[in-house]
């Protein structure tokens, strides 16, 4: 079996299949076995569990998760990685290569149990709407460990809602940033330091609206004037202009002086509390 954690294994196995990377897609490769177990290990396995890998590759992080697990389904998009990436796979019966868009991907009827514990290393585009895939609707996984960039591993484990995204993983999931993984560790290189973060999912969402969807809309139409006053931006939203919406934003405790990603989840959970009945 080969390891494609392995730099020179790696380039050989990409060249027998005439593969050629696409930073477009995110293709940056962990080529430091030791950081690749590192990753594997802190999503804290056991043998009977089921795992989802998003953006398996060539199986770098692949063959680490089947020794660990139980099963795996790998999701792969770029058609043309998948026979290196059965290559990379030969004579793990447990792994299930799945060729397709994760955002289309069918995870219930993957995992219709849930509890499954999702993996992978994922490209900054993705970040977003991948959380919101898979913490939007029940049953959720049980824990995400995901490698991503340095910055929105911060922002996802900051005290603060710094983006939609982060407002998400925070009212879903208990999340910790694990260790940095730099540039140098892959190939290609990216531009920036990514890190590990771990997501543990809680068994109910950590804010007590009674419609999560029309409480996200209201939280990504707030961060469209991220550069801007909160009592501007809700002024402008609700249609009370921003004199009565800072009268407001003073009585429920917050600055109308102050920005969206100065936000805590519970002065979000407030705001859209208040607000929320304003709305145009």
């Amino acid at each position: 079996m080969i390891d494609p954690a392995d730099s020179h294994q790696l380039d050989q196995l990409l060249r027998r299949h005439r593969i050629e990377l696409k930073h477009s897609l995110g293709q940056n490769f962990l080529t430091d076995p030791a950081l690749r177990d590192a990753v594997a290990e802190q999503a804290g396995l056991s043998p009977e569990d089921e795992v989802l890998e998003v953006g398996a590759g060539v199986g770098t992080l692949t063959v680490a998760l089947a020794r660990r697990a139980r099963r795996v389904v790998a999701v792969e998009l770029d058609g043309r990685l998948i026979p290196a990436l059965r290559e990379s796979l030969a004579g793990l019966e447990n792994v299930e290569v799945v060729r397709t868009d994760i955002l289309r991907f069918n995870v219930r009827s993957a995992f219709p149990d849930g509890n499954e514990i999702v993996a992978g290393n994922i490209p900054y585009n993705l970040t977003g709407a991948l959380i919101r895939k898979l913490l939007d609707d029940p049953p959720r996984p049980r824990r995400l460990s995901l490698v991503v960039q340095k910055e929105v591993a911060e922002r996802w484990t900051a005290s603060t809602g710094a983006s939609l995204s982060t407002v998400a993983v925070q009212v879903y999931a208990e999340a910790r940033f694990l260790f940095t993984i730099p540039a140098t560790a892959f190939t290609p290189s990216p531009r920036v330091d990514s890190a590990l973060v771990r997501l543990d999912v809680r068994e109910r969402p950590a804010v007590g609206v009674d419609d999560l969807n029309a409480f996200f809309r209201f939280v990504e139409t707030v961060f469209q004037g991220r550069r801007k006053q909160l009592g501007g931006t809700l002024g402008r939203i609700s249609d009370i202009g921003s004199t009565a919406a800072g009268a407001r934003l003073r009585d429920l405790g917050i600055d109308p002086e102050r920005r969206p990603q100065t936000l805590k989840l519970a002065e979000w959970e407030s705001l859209y509390q208040g607000f929320r009945s304003l709305e145009r």
